[in-house]
């Protein structure tokens, strides 16, 4: 029959020594039971999704991974019109004969920067952390370092000037060639006396992009991930994880209405990244954050790649920035079924066109921006004169 002391000892093995360690076992039953929560919520959304299939046909199926993104952009740009070429049709709606002439060194921004040290500022929910993971395994084929941020509590893309110099100082200190991989907005390297980097990144239909960020911080693994790396945030309500986009949008909810000059916590802008540090570029959709964005991806924007159209991003890539992106793009599709799984997000439904119609109103400006992206990115391609940027032959 055990002792008391036994029992004791017993007793003191089974329990928790530490009130933290109490709290780290409600943490992770809190977490368990979410999870069983999403799984009735994926269900749901299975049949949601059924459903709209055998209603609105397949057009209207989409999801995150970037090889079901290549033909997007005839459709967003005026593929519909009976009249397009069927070289206009592949190239987002551009005719490329208007840019065949141009000397591609007029538009190639590497020839000015001696120091190989590239920035790739990303933008969330663009195919970001795929071409993250291109470089990273480039990196190893061509020889050149890879350093990436480290998850952050709270994602600042915006520093203050010390933090600007700090990273201006930790960038500077990579050993070229190297990359440095970041969620920040663009920093002007010259005003704290160091070299300037080149600078990379992706854009996409600003629309298509706020409501794939929308239902990815809702994505069940989205938030159990960051739990597990803060054990402190506080987990998602049940009421914020069902909202859907739609109703979000209808109801004048805040989280959906997008007005110019505010101030945004979910990076609904794209200018803002290629705008910069200054405290102007963060309001939501305004001309200075426009008209700057353009300026730097002129003067410091060695290529601005496009989601809808990734073959001519991984072309125009390789051949204006080899040194990092030599084999790009028969990389990325010899093992395309591994990067197109990156962050994919099976909880994302499909939203009527007649909602997004309604959010475009006000993105005029991001939507300028995008097209200005797309348009640099193919006067980039077509000054290559490669063979399949030739006229379609009747």
């Amino acid at each position: 029959m055990p002792t008391m002391t036994t029992i004791g000892r017993l007793w003191r093995q089974y329990i928790p020594a530490r009130v933290s360690e109490l709290l780290a076992v409600v943490s992770l039953t809190s977490t368990c039971m979410l999870f069983l929560h999403t799984s009735h919520l994926q269900a749901q959304l299975a049949v949601y999704t059924n459903h709209l299939d055998q209603t609105t046909g397949p057009h209207n199926q989409h999801h995150d991974g970037l090889s079901d993104t290549l033909d997007r952009s005839a459709s967003a740009s005026g593929g519909h019109d009976q009249h397009y070429s069927p070289q206009k049709l592949k190239f987002g709606g551009f005719n490329l004969e208007e840019f065949r002439n141009i000397d591609p060194m007029s538009l190639n921004n590497t020839v000015n920067h001696h120091k190989l040290t590239l920035v790739f500022n990303r933008v969330p929910k663009v195919g970001s952390q795929s071409t993250m993971e291109l470089l990273r395994t480039l990196s190893y084929r061509n020889g050149f370092t890879f350093h990436k941020d480290r998850p952050q509590k709270v994602e600042n893309i915006k520093l203050t000037e010390r933090e600007q110099r700090r990273l201006v100082q930790l960038v500077d200190v990579f050993r070229p060639p190297s990359v440095y991989v970041k969620h920040v907005c663009y920093i002007n390297f010259t005003i704290f006396n160091m070299t300037q980097p080149l600078y990379v990144n992706m854009v996409r239909d600003p629309v298509e992009r706020v409501i794939s960020w929308y239902y990815y911080v809702r994505a069940p693994w989205y938030f159990v991930e960051r739990k597990q790396a803060f054990p402190e945030l506080p987990l998602p309500s049940a009421a914020w994880l069902r909202k859907d986009y739609e109703t979000c949008v209808l109801t004048g909810d805040k989280e959906c209405q997008y007005r110019e000059g505010d101030e945004r916590p979910d990076f609904a802008q794209l200018t803002e990244f290629f705008c910069g540090q200054e405290k102007k570029c963060t309001g939501f959709n305004t001309d200075y954050a426009l008209q700057k964005a353009k300026e730097n991806v002129e003067r410091n924007y060695a290529v601005v790649g496009v989601l809808e159209d990734l073959n001519t991003t991984l072309t125009v890539l390789e051949h204006y920035v080899p040194r990092f992106f030599k084999g790009a793009k028969h990389l990325y599709w010899n093992e395309v079924q591994k990067f197109n799984k990156i962050n994919r997000n099976i909880y994302k439904p499909p939203v009527a066109e007649n909602i997004k119609d309604i959010v475009r109103k006000n993105f005029t400006r991001e939507i300028e921006f995008y097209e200005f992206c797309k348009r640099r990115l193919y006067m980039q391609y077509a000054a290559l004169n490669l063979p399949e940027t030739q006229p379609t032959q009747p």
